[in-house]
């Protein structure tokens, strides 16, 4: 019973919980449940996320790609911002669906039109979305890849 009530109310939201990724039917797109550096493992995300240069995020990309199949990007600033879960606690973001998701700032792929030399970041600890960070100063990944 409390399985089929947690799908409910997961299907209320749009999401769709398939292990390794998260189908995320509002925006058709399916995201990485773990960020980038863990894995995913029964019914967790393992290891230690990662924070990349904004120049290496690609690299992420290519192995993500390699391993899981599929084309995998960063998303963009609306898509993550739609993540964050305001009543939430302990970080901005539902942990039942991205659990161990470290409560700090995500990558997008928006550069930040206003001074190009920062890019658009999510921050999980806040739920406020921030356009100045430049791209050498690490922050963590979450990639997505478009629903077929």
């Amino acid at each position: 019973m409390k399985y089929i009530l947690r799908i409910l109310f997961f299907c209320l939201l749009g999401i769709l919980a398939r292990g390794y990724y998260v189908i995320d039917l509002s925006q058709k797109i399916e995201w990485l449940t773990c960020p980038v550096g863990m894995v995913w493992q029964e019914k967790d995300c393992i290891g230690k996320a990662l924070k990349l240069k904004f120049k290496d995020v690609d690299k992420a990309i290519f192995e993500a790609g390699k391993q899981l199949g599929g084309v995998w990007r960063l998303p963009n600033r609306e898509e993550l911002e739609k993540l964050v879960c305001q009543n939430c606690i302990n970080g901005k973001i539902n942990s039942k669906v991205f659990p161990n998701t470290p409560p700090e700032s995500f990558w997008t792929s928006e550069i930040n039109s206003w001074q190009p030399k920062f890019m658009w970041t999510v921050n999980f600890f806040t739920g406020y979305t921030f356009g100045r960070f430049p791209g050498f100063i690490p922050n963590f990944v979450r990639l997505v890849r478009d629903r077929k």
